[in-house]
C-alpha cells in the first residue's frame, strides 16, 4: 500500500447514493464484484433519523446524531430570523470534529480532499469542489462550483469542462454530474494524492424517486452508476489506494402524498402572505407550520402552550399516511433533540411522503413552485425532476427558455408540474424491509454481524487508518 506525507495508508469513501442490497447484483456487476472480493457482503447501515442527504453525511462524518451535530435534515427554520433555509453549505453548521479534522491531528501531513458531500464549503479539509451557483445582480443565475483552494475551481473546469449542473437536480437530472465529479475526483488525486478522498455520486437518486425501486426503468441507471464507480474503484486501487463504497438511504416505493400544510391552513393555524395575487407561507406569522422533507415534516408552533401542542399533535397523528409523530422524550430517542428540529416531528408511513403545498387553487401558488428552486420552497420537491406533462412539447418549451436565458433575459423557468402524485419514490423513514436499507462495503470492510448504526461509519473509517 502507498503512503503519502502522513505516512500511513489512502482511503477513497465513495458515496453511491440510493444503492442498497436490493439493487447490488445482476444490474450492478462490477460494484457487486467488489463487494465480494473485499467485504464477502455488504454490510448493512441501521440509517439514521431522518434517512436524508445531510443528516447522514453528517452523522458519518461526526460520528454524532443530529441532536449532536445540528443536521436535522436538508433544512430547517430559524426561530431567529423567522426564515426557513434548504440545502445551506457552510461546514460550520455541522457541529463536532470531523473525521478528517481528528485524522489531521493524529497524523502529521494529513490531507483530505472533499469532492461534492454537502456542507462543503469553508471547511477545514484541504481541497474542496461543491457545485455553487453565482446569483448576479440583475435577477439572473449562473450555474458554477466553489472551491478551497480557490484557484482550484477555474483550473478543474479548464481541464475537464464547466460542471453540468443541468444534470445534478432538476428534468434533466442524470449521469453527466456523477461522471463529472468521478473525473473531478481523479484529477484531484492526480494533482494532490489526498490521504482521504470522499466523493458524492448522487445517480441513483434520481430515477430511484422518479420511478421508485421496482421500476425496470431504473435498470439503466444502476448500469450508468456501475460503470462510473468501477471506474473510479479501478483508478483508485492502481495508486495504491484503498476504496470504501457506502450510501445514505434507500428508496422506498411510495403511493400517498400527504400535505401537512393544508391540513394546518383548515384549522386555521396557517398564515398566508397575497403577493401580486399569489399566496406565500408566512412562516412567523403561522401558529403552526410544516417544512417538509421527504418522509419527514418538521412542524414549528409559534403557539407555544402544551394544550395547542397536543391538538396539532392529535390532528396530525390522525392524518392517513402518517406513521408517528415524535415530540419531547420521542423526539430525543430519535436524535432530533436539537433547536432546529420541529416543536413536532411527523414521519410518514413507509409508502408515503409529504409535499410542501400550502395552496389549495394551483393558480394560486407561488411564483417559484412551477420552477426549480431548492432555496425558496417549504420543503423539498422531488417534482423538480419531471416536466410538466400538461405542456405541449416542453423540451421545445424548455430550449426557448434557455436561449433566452443565454441571452442575458430574465427567464421564469416554469416548466415543473403541480402533481405530486408523478413522485414513486422516497426516503427518510426506516424502511421495514432491510434490502432497503443503506449498505458499506470495501477494502478492510469486513461483515461482522452484517449491520451496523450510521453513528458506527466514523470509527469504521477512522479504522482503515491503522
Amino acid at each position: 500500500m502507498d503512503a503519502d506525507r502522513s505516512g500511513g495508508p489512502r482511503v477513497a469513501v465513495l458515496n453511491v447514493v440510493g444503492l442498497c442490497n436490493r439493487h447490488l447484483g445482476d444490474l450492478t456487476p462490477r460494484l457487486y464484484d467488489f463487494a465480494g472480493k473485499t467485504s464477502g457482503q455488504a454490510r448493512v447501515i441501521n440509517p439514521v433519523m431522518p434517512a436524508l442527504t445531510c443528516s447522514a453525511q453528517a452523522t458519518y462524518l461526526t460520528g454524532k446524531l443530529p441532536s449532536d451535530h445540528g443536521i436535522v435534515g436538508n433544512g430547517w427554520y430559524d426561530r431567529t430570523l423567522n426564515e426557513h433555509h434548504f440545502w445551506k453549505q457552510s461546514n460550520r453548521l455541522v457541529g463536532g470534529e470531523k473525521i478528517w479534522e481528528k485524522l489531521a491531528r493524529e497524523r502529521s501531513g494529513f490531507r483530505t480532499a472533499n469532492l461534492f458531500w454537502w456542507f462543503n464549503m469553508y471547511s477545514s479539509a484541504d481541497y474542496s469542489i461543491t457545485p455553487r451557483p453565482l446569483y448576479r445582480s440583475d435577477g439572473l443565475k449562473t450555474f458554477d462550483v466553489h472551491s478551497h483552494p480557490m484557484d482550484v475551481r477555474e483550473r478543474v473546469k479548464k481541464d475537464l469542462g464547466p460542471f453540468p449542473f443541468h444534470s445534478f437536480w432538476g428534468p434533466k437530472a442524470g449521469i453527466d454530474s456523477s461522471s463529472w465529479i468521478a473525473e473531478a475526483a481523479k484529477w484531484t488525486e492526480n494533482l494532490y494524492q489526498p490521504d482521504l478522498s470522499l466523493v458524492y455520486l448522487p445517480h441513483l437518486d434520481y430515477d430511484l424517486q422518479r420511478f421508485g425501486p421496482t421500476d425496470p426503468r431504473i435498470s439503466g441507471a444502476l448500469g450508468e452508476i456501475d460503470q462510473v464507480a468501477g471506474d473510479l474503484i479501478d483508478f483508485y486501487q492502481a495508486k495504491g489506494v484503498r476504496v470504501v463504497v457506502l450510501s445514505e438511504y434507500g428508496i422506498s416505493q411510495t403511493e400517498k402524498v400527504i400535505f401537512p400544510n393544508r391540513i394546518l391552513r383548515q384549522q386555521g393555524w396557517l398564515s398566508l402572505k397575497d403577493e401580486l395575487g399569489l399566496e406565500y407561507l408566512d412562516c412567523g406569522g403561522s401558529e403552526a407550520f410544516a417544512l417538509t422533507d421527504h418522509q419527514v415534516a418538521h412542524v414549528y408552533l409559534n403557539r407555544r402552550d402544551d394544550e395547542f401542542r397536543a391538538k396539532v399533535k392529535t390532528i396530525l397523528e390522525e392524518t392517513d399516511g402518517v406513521a408517528d409523530v415524535l415530540e419531547g422524550p420521542s423526539r430525543a430517542r430519535a436524535g432530533l433533540d436539537h433547536e432546529r428540529a420541529g416543536d413536532l416531528v411527523a414521519v410518514s408511513e413507509e409508502n408515503a411522503w409529504f409535499a410542501y403545498y400550502h395552496w389549495e387553487d394551483d393558480r394560486l401558488a407561488p411564483d417559484f413552485a412551477r420552477c426549480v428552486d431548492v432555496h425558496r420552497k417549504y420543503g423539498y420537491d422531488p417534482a423538480e425532476l419531471f416536466l410538466d406533462p400538461k405542456i405541449n412539447f416542453p423540451l421545445l418549451k424548455a430550449a426557448r427558455k434557455l436561449v433566452g436565458k443565454k441571452l442575458g433575459f430574465r427567464t421564469h423557468m416554469d416548466l415543473i408540474p403541480l402533481d405530486p402524485s408523478l413522485v414513486k419514490g422516497s426516503h427518510g423513514a426506516t424502511p421495514s424491509d432491510k434490502l432497503d436499507w443503506p449498505i458499506l462495503f470495501g477494502d478492510g470492510i469486513k461483515m461482522k454481524d452484517g449491520r451496523m448504526d450510521a453513528t458506527e461509519v466514523f470509527d469504521l473509517i477512522h479504522s482503515l487508518f491503522d
